[in-house]
């Protein structure tokens, strides 16, 4: 058979996939000039090049944005990608933007180390001061970035009296939304310009795909962050895509599962003579116990952090002593990990910003997965016998 009969069969018989095929080419075609002139006329009616546009990287916008209640989204490589488009929708060489200053490293990093060389100016604001902005909104400030849930102290933030106080000062607020995935809270109708995803966590759910997506209160938004996703080549490949989307069907299932796991563990932990403090938002003495439950929908994550003593080899013989649970600096899989902050996300924040956040040696982050909690529990048990 040669190409051309090949295609020829291919586009007379007619196709219904139940699933969405892998589109994997980098680029399509096009029957003529004409055909090529629609596309740029009409656009999303035809595909060119996948770093524009590809099926699958629209199926999973499109999903995404159903689920966080947006007017479009855009995929990008990864969370990291995803927090550079949205801070670049509205912020350029010369303006000024604020920062939760209980925020994922990463995020802080990208801020501090890299925006800074492009001419952007950055501000970390206290949580103290973070619900009146007062003394640090600059005329020419832009945006407010922040978490649904912090990352590792787990402060739940109230996202409809921040974005109040956006509004307020005339800024825009962008929502990392990762910790809490729209199954718990949608921050767009609490009042957000843009929520950003790390699709590698829980919305992919399976620890196989590294990607990022943004969605937008507005089209105009949209726009502009799909811009910046095609110039800056941020875009994710058809195979992931498609893998998340996949991962995207049993979303909510799975953040059930982590929710009522991660409590029945934050619980158990609480009464652990060798644990000091276990910070999760499901458990009654959490500072934001009431927000969380309100902005929650009765759900609060699959993500804990809890402190035993601050020795630096009794840690090591924790995480030694563990036989399933392991040291993986990530989160979100359907199999429970830890992490240690101090050493990996938030590593590259000075001494005096970790001791200030409270992120010292001795606490372990826990992402609890969907095995039963029992099994869980005893694994972290034999490793607490060991410190």
């Amino acid at each position: 058979m040669t190409l051309n009969s090949y295609f020829q069969i291919h586009h007379a018989v007619s196709i219904s996939p139940k699933v969405t095929p892998i589109y994997q080419t980098s680029v399509f075609t096009f029957e003529d000039l004409n055909a090529l002139e629609a596309y740029f006329q009409e656009p999303g009616q035809h595909y060119m090049y996948t770093r524009y546009g590809n099926p699958n990287t629209e199926e999973l916008a499109q999903e995404v944005n159903k689920l966080e209640q947006g007017h479009g989204a855009v995929v990008t490589s990864s969370g990291m990608s995803a927090i550079l488009t949205a801070v670049l929708v509205y912020a350029k060489a010369g303006d000024h933007v604020l920062c939760a200053e209980e925020i994922y490293g990463g995020s802080s990093s990208l801020l501090s180390q890299e925006l800074t060389h492009m001419g952007i100016e950055v501000s970390f604001v206290p949580t103290d001061d973070i619900f009146s902005l007062e003394g640090y909104v600059r005329e020419n400030t832009k945006l407010l970035l922040a978490e649904t849930i912090s990352n590792p102290m787990m402060m739940v933030m109230d996202l409809r009296q921040l974005a109040q106080t956006c509004q307020n000062h005339g800024i825009k607020l962008i929502i990392d939304n990762t910790f809490a995935t729209p199954i718990i809270t949608n921050p767009l109708t609490l009042g957000a310009d843009l929520v950003i995803h790390s699709v590698t966590k829980y919305l992919s759910g399976h620890s196989d795909v590294t990607a990022g997506v943004v969605v937008a209160s507005t089209p105009e938004d949209v726009t502009r962050a799909s811009q910046i996703m095609r110039t800056w080549g941020l875009n994710l490949s058809p195979f992931e895509s498609w893998l998340a989307v996949r991962g995207l069907k049993t979303l909510k299932l799975r953040v059930r599962e982590h929710s009522s796991n991660a409590l029945a563990v934050a619980k158990w932990l609480q009464n652990h003579p060798k644990v000091q403090e276990v910070f999760y938002p499901g458990l009654e003495q959490h500072p934001q116990y009431d927000l969380a439950t309100q902005q929650g929908k009765g759900l609060y994550g699959g993500m804990l952090s809890f402190r035993i003593t601050d020795d630096t080899e009794a840690v090591n013989r924790f995480m030694r002593g563990l036989s399933q649970v392991p040291f993986s600096p990530s989160l979100a899989g359907v199999t429970t990990s830890i992490s240690y902050p101090l050493g990996t996300s938030h590593r590259g924040l000075s001494k005096e910003m970790q001791e200030k956040m409270g992120i010292t040696v001795g606490v372990v982050r826990l992402s609890v997965g969907i095995e039963d909690a029992d099994e869980i529990i005893k694994d972290l048990e034999k490793g607490l016998a060991a410190v």
